[in-house]
């Protein structure tokens, strides 16, 4: 058997770790578009802090945990810049529904504002520029695990 048939702990672990670097990429460029729209504090608020510079972090950390995902579910076409690209833009779009739409809007009910509830799956204005965002994301962060990938077969 091949080794990408049974990868190695090392192999997972770099796998992880490229994407992990590639979504802190993509994470950087989608923080600078929520800075600009002042999201960054709401984002603060998952951890109960109404603050643009713990947002950035958490929002960093969610990138690098949500990028090392990718970079472990898109391995197998991280060298072909098409179906990573794809990959990428169609990740971005699940993170929207899943973090933006879902997960966000209930935690934030917990943390910071019980009526948080009322807005899960809610798509206004807001959520529309959100998915923009999470588009950018999955488009940054597949490129740079492209760039990875192709750097490490060099």
């Amino acid at each position: 058997m091949s080794a990408t048939a049974h990868p190695t702990t090392s192999g997972l672990v770099s796998r992880a770790g490229s994407g992990a670097v590639a979504g802190i990429a993509g994470g950087i460029v989608f923080g600078v578009l929520m800075a600009m729209m002042g999201m960054l504090p709401m984002v603060g608020m998952l951890i109960g802090v109404d603050n643009a510079i713990v947002g950035f972090l958490v929002h960093l950390l969610n990138s690098a945990i949500i990028g090392a995902l990718f970079g472990l579910l898109a391995h197998g076409i991280a060298d072909r810049i098409g179906p990573v690209l794809g990959a990428g833009l169609v990740y971005g779009v699940i993170w929207w529904v899943l973090g933006a739409l879902l997960l966000m809007p209930l935690w934030l009910s917990v943390t910071a504002d019980p009526m948080m509830r009322d807005m899960v799956f809610v798509i206004g204005t807001d959520q529309w520029l959100s998915l923009m965002g999470h588009a950018i994301f999955g488009l940054v962060t597949a490129a740079v695990l492209y760039g990875l990938r192709r750097r490490a077969r060099s």
